[in-house]
């Protein structure tokens, strides 16, 4: 938060000049001089010492938001410090009267330092040579020391900020000199309204909680805008020592209660509460207002299995230009905080497509390392409007077998995996050169299996030997590519291949999103083709969108829009749309894969609500990796199910809930998309 200048000094305020007069004054003095420290040092080094030190902005939490029912709710928060910033107004008299009443009485009439305290403070401090000492800060004191404490928590190293909160906390002479000198600075540049709020949003409350209101929430369960005195003074009472007065667990409350009633009689005493609200909230017990809530801090408390989702939208948050033009800008404004991010998750669809995963591909198989994944876009915008798996979100060393932090929907930067081979889903691609090359979709390939040995790539032959085998010993003799690609033949795929360019075949793939999940490029030689690559999940979620789309590619978009901390909308991700290939081939491309759902290798795969369907299923040699990925018009789900850990079990041999893996996936895509049809139906 910035505040605004106060533009001069208050009634009362105490200029250095007279501090130092006082240091001599009021007899700290002798005290000097046992210390070793001359009189006219001590100023000397008074008089040196800053004057000015900015309030700034505070660390505060991020949220991260996303949809149920059409409406935004609240996804998680994430943050370095647990804060949520109040305006004046918004905290309760009771906060504010607990506060000075119990810290600093005299806080409005003194100008940031009460010279008489202090100075026999000082003293005591010198006289214990650092060891112990009177107390005697001020509001405005202690805001100084937490100024610097959470500018030594900004540091870049973890040894610079150890090494800046030592001195920051020191009990030394020169400390408290410094603190009382930029406290009358702060007392000149701001108003009494604005120490206070600042204190009341820096202050620690113990059990990595900063600030009021999310002590209040993090202890009561509730909002800081209106508490029971006895809750009020609780919070402050903390203040002082937090590892000891936190109300994170029972054993801390007969020390929290303490210091409560002391803080309590002190506002009675100015006139802050009555005989009879004193003798209520001292009869009152913390174990009668304390609610003790779980801070719901990052994506690991998140709910209905979109924590791999949260994870890669706050990986792309980080990242967008609005919170700053260079890296470094933008981490310092993540780490600041205070922005609502509004991705494009539906928790409804995203909750179904979880159930559906831990239902037919359960993390508890201990058979082989099995992981899957559901995941759909909108045509035409590129929204991820759900990201599924199967496995639990864990980010520990130590996470068991049903869970990992790997995000298997994702390219490896976001998300650590490595994606997967794409089998015959990679099809498409050739399909589509095909198409764009003038060749018809009914014309007539080899669809037995026969060796290749010549090839076109990039405009040159090449020799590269190639037999791929078919996926069934009765796919042989002629097809049209219409049958060939609703009976996924691999020989007629390959025959379709060696009457293209190769590049061609790739360049198609790239202009629709499609790249190895680990980066580089794609390959152009002829296994590629049958999608001997691996890639995302996301990504060919997203490439086939395009088709769905007319031939616009839209890249995945999980943002919607950002608000800054000062509650300007800043705008939302990007949206990168691009024609990849024309209408007209991709309105063929769509007609021709819709033979996959009517008696080809989707079949069991049409939705009951009868939307036109068009997909591609895939299965790699081995059938440790199984695809399907298809939609409307509308949106596109991709289904991805497979080992995770490089081994090879075939997922036609391992049975689940109702059939084998394989044997289930188009039911379980049927499943999925039509309650995305349900969410998007086609008009």
């Amino acid at each position: 938060m910035t505040f605004r200048r106060a533009g001069g000094a208050a009634i009362g305020f105490v200029g250095g000049s007279v501090l130092a007069g006082l240091l001599v004054g009021v007899g700290v003095t002798p005290v000097l001089a046992v210390a070793g420290v001359g009189t006219t040092s001590a100023i000397g080094v008074f008089d040196s010492m800053p004057e000015h030190i900015e309030i700034g902005d505070l660390p505060q939490r991020n949220e991260v938001w996303a949809y149920r029912g059409g409406k935004p709710v609240l996804l998680a928060n994430v943050w370095d410090q647990d804060r949520q910033e109040l305006a004046f107004d918004q905290i309760s008299d009771q906060l504010k009267h607990a506060a000075v009443d119990g810290e600093d009485k005299r806080f409005y009439e003194t100008g940031g330092v009460d010279a008489t305290s202090m100075v026999r403070s000082l003293a005591s401090v010198i006289a214990s040579n650092g060891e112990g000492g009177s107390g005697g800060s001020t509001l405005t004191m202690q805001l100084v020391r937490n100024i610097k404490i959470q500018r030594a928590s900004e540091l870049p190293t973890q040894a610079e900020r150890d090494a800046g909160y030592r001195e920051a906390t020191k009990r030394s002479a020169s400390r408290k000199l410094e603190e009382m000198k930029l406290a009358i600075g702060l007392a000149k540049e701001y108003s009494k309204k604005e120490i206070l709020t600042a204190y009341l949003n820096i202050a620690y409350f113990g059990d990595q909680t900063y600030g009021v209101q999310s002590a209040a929430q993090h202890y009561y369960g509730k909002d800081a805008t209106d508490l029971t005195p006895a809750e009020a003074a609780s919070l402050i009472a903390i203040v002082q020592w937090p590892e000891k007065r936190d109300l994170s667990t029972p054993s801390h409350y007969d020390d929290n209660a303490a210091r409560r009633d002391v803080i309590l009689r002190s506002m009675h005493e100015q006139g802050h509460l009555s005989s009879a609200e004193l003798a209520g909230a001292l009869a009152s017990e913390p174990a009668d207002y304390v609610h003790v809530t779980a801070p719901q801090q990052g994506c690991e408390a998140v709910a209905e299995g979109a924590e791999f989702f949260c994870d890669y939208a706050v990986e792309v948050a980080k990242g967008l230009p609005q919170l700053g033009p260079t890296e470094d800008r933008r981490d310092d404004a993540w780490r600041t905080g205070g922005y609502r991010i509004q991705t494009t998750l539906d928790l409804d669809l995203n909750g179904q497509q979880k159930a559906l995963l831990d239902r037919y591909d359960p993390n508890t198989e201990s058979r082989l390392d099995l992981g899957a994944t559901l995941d759909t876009v909108e045509a035409g915008t590129g929204r991820v409007l759900t990201m599924a798996q199967n496995k639990d979100y864990d980010r520990s060393e130590n996470a068991p077998a049903t869970a990992t932090s790997l995000n298997y929907s994702t390219d490896h930067a976001y998300g650590g995996s490595g994606g997967f081979q794409v089998g015959s889903t990679y099809k498409m691609f050739t399909l589509l050169a095909w198409l764009q090359s003038g060749r018809s979709p009914d014309q007539v390939v080899n669809g037995t299996q026969h060796a290749q040995s010549t090839w076109t790539q990039c405009g040159q032959t090449i020799n590269a030997y190639w037999n791929p085998k078919n996926d069934s010993p009765g796919q042989k003799g002629s097809y049209t590519v219409r049958a060939a690609t609703a009976q996924s033949v691999n020989a007629a795929y390959a025959s379709m291949a060696a009457q293209l360019d190769l590049c061609d075949i790739r360049d198609v793939a790239e202009s629709l999103g499609v790249h190895p999940a680990r980066g580089g490029d794609l390959p152009a030689n002829p296994a590629a083709v049958l999608g001997t690559t691996s890639i995302a999940p996301l990504t060919m979620a997203a490439a086939y969108a395009g088709i769905a789309n007319g031939g616009v590619y839209c890249a995945p978009v999980v943002i919607d829009q950002v608000t800054g901390p000062d509650g300007k909308q800043l705008g939302g991700q990007e949206k990168t749309c691009r024609q990849a290939v024309s209408p007209s081939v991709a309105a063929t491309a769509f007609e021709v894969m819709q033979g996959a759902f009517r008696g080809g290798t989707a079949s069991g795969g049409q939705t009951p609500d009868g939307a036109t369907l068009f997909g591609k299923t895939g299965t790699t040699d081995a059938a440790d990796q199984i695809w399907l990925v298809g939609g409307t018009s509308r949106a596109v789900t991709a289904y991805w199910q497979g080992n995770t850990d490089g081994g090879k079990h075939n997922l036609r041999h391992y049975d689940n809930v109702e059939g084998t893996y394989a044997g289930t996936r188009a039911a379980v895509w049927r499943q999925a998309q039509t309650a995305v049809n349900a969410a998007l139906p086609v008009g």
